[in-house]
C-alpha cells in the first residue's frame, strides 16, 4: 500500500476561517468586553489529533474563536492525541469534581455511561439519515433538550454545543463485504452500552478494547474490526492493518463540547458569553467543513488501496438493531419523532 498522506482538508477549511472569522468578528461587536476579565486557562482534552480530524479543527476553531472574542483573558490549553487517556477518562475526570480537565469534546455515546437517556437517542443505530438531518436537528428545540440533559442531571458537566466527525463505518483486518461476513467477528468497542448492544444485534462479538491500543489490536488479531468515522481511519492509520472498510454509515459520530460546572463557574459572565459564542462559530465551521473532510478522506483512502466496499441496500443492518431501536425510544416517544421529523 502506497504510504498515507497527511489529511488536508486545506482549501475549504481556509475559505471558512475566513467567512466564520467575519461573523466571529460582527458576533464580538455584540458580546461584553471580556479583555479586562481576570485571565484564565481551560484545559481541552481530546481523544484525536487536532491538525488531521474534522474534529480537531472543531476543537482548534474553538479555542481560536474563545480566545480572540474574550480579548485573550480565556486561552485553551490543547490536550490532544489522547494524552490525557480516552473520552471516559475524560468524563470520570470532569465529573470527579477535582479534576484537572475542564473542558472537552466527546462523542454522545460516551455520555450514556452516565444515564443520559436523550444522549442516547442521538447514539442509536441510523438516528440521522444524512447530514442536513443532523445539522436541521442541531438548530433545532429538540437539540437544545438533549443538550441541556447532562446540566440537568447535575453530573458536574454541561453542553455547550454540537459538532460531528461524519458517519461511522465498519473496517477489518480480513476480507469482510457484507453483514453475513459481519457474524461472529470480535469488533472493538468502547464502554458505551449502545454500541455493545448495536455490534452484538449485527451477529459480532462487542469487545472493548482502549481507543488507544486498538492499532495494535487490529494488528494482533486481538479484534477482527472497528468501526470509526473516515477521517478518524485515516489519521489514526488503521487502514494499516485493517484496509476492508464496508461502508455501513451505522451511526452519525455526534459530539458535544462540554465544560465542567467547576470551570463554568469561575467564569464571569461576560466570558461566559464569549464560551458560548465561539462554540456556536465552530459548530458553524463544522457544519461547513464536514462533508468535504469525508469526502476527501475517503478518495485518500482509495489511493492508498483501502478495500471499500459500498452498502447499497442497508435493509439488512437496519432490520438487525430495529429491536433495539424500539426499546431504547420507547420511554421518548415524542422526542424521538421530534429528532426524526428533522429529516426533511
Amino acid at each position: 500500500m502506497k504510504k498515507t498522506m497527511r489529511v488536508v482538508l486545506g482549501v475549504a477549511m481556509a475559505a471558512m476561517m475566513t467567512i466564520v472569522g467575519f461573523s466571529g468578528t460582527a458576533m464580538a461587536e455584540d458580546l461584553p468586553d471580556a479583555s479586562g476579565d481576570p485571565e484564565v486557562t481551560l484545559v481541552f482534552a481530546e481523544v484525536n489529533p487536532i491538525d488531521t480530524t474534522i474534529i480537531g479543527q472543531f476543537d482548534a476553531k474553538f479555542a481560536e474563536e474563545v480566545e480572540k472574542l474574550s480579548g485573550g483573558s480565556i486561552k485553551i490549553d490543547m490536550q490532544a492525541s489522547g494524552v490525557l487517556g480516552a473520552e471516559g477518562d475524560f468524563l470520570e475526570d470532569m465529573t470527579s469534581g477535582f479534576g484537572s480537565i475542564d473542558m472537552a469534546r466527546i462523542s454522545v455515546s460516551t455520555l450514556t455511561t452516565y444515564n443520559t437517556p436523550k444522549a442516547k437517542l442521538l447514539a442509536l443505530p441510523y438516528a440521522f439519515q444524512s447530514h442536513d438531518h443532523f445539522w436541521n436537528f442541531a438548530n433545532s428545540e429538540a437539540a437544545q433538550e438533549c443538550l441541556a440533559e447532562a446540566e440537568e442531571l447535575g453530573i458536574g458537566v454541561r453542553g455547550i454545543c454540537y459538532g460531528e466527525e461524519g458517519f461511522r463505518h465498519m473496517f477489518f483486518n480480513k476480507e469482510v463485504t457484507d453483514l453475513a461476513g459481519f457474524q461472529g467477528l470480535k469488533i472493538r468497542v468502547s464502554t458505551d452500552p449502545t454500541m455493545v448492544a448495536m455490534i452484538n444485534a449485527f451477529g459480532a462479538n462487542a469487545t472493548v478494547v482502549a481507543y488507544g491500543e486498538l492499532y495494535s489490536g487490529l494488528d494482533n488479531g486481538v479484534v477482527d474490526g472497528a468501526e470509526n468515522p473516515l477521517n478518524n481511519y485515516l489519521s489514526n492509520s488503521f487502514w494499516q492493518v485493517a484496509p476492508w472498510l464496508v461502508m455501513t454509515g451505522h451511526q452519525l459520530g455526534v459530539s458535544e463540547l462540554i465544560i465542567t460546572d467547576k470551570a463554568w463557574d469561575s467564569l464571569t459572565e461576560a466570558q461566559q458569553e464569549c464560551i458560548k459564542a465561539a462554540a456556536l462559530i465552530a459548530q458553524d465551521y463544522d457544519h461547513e467543513i464536514v462533508e468535504e473532510g469525508e469526502a476527501s478522506s475517503l478518495e485518500e483512502l482509495k489511493a492508498n488501496d483501502v478495500i471499500v466496499t459500498e452498502v447499497e441496500d442497508k435493509t439488512p443492518w437496519t432490520d438487525a438493531v430495529a429491536d433495539l431501536i424500539a426499546e431504547e425510544t420507547a420511554d421518548y416517544a415524542d422526542l424521538w419523532q421530534a429528532i426524526q421529523d428533522c429529516n426533511k
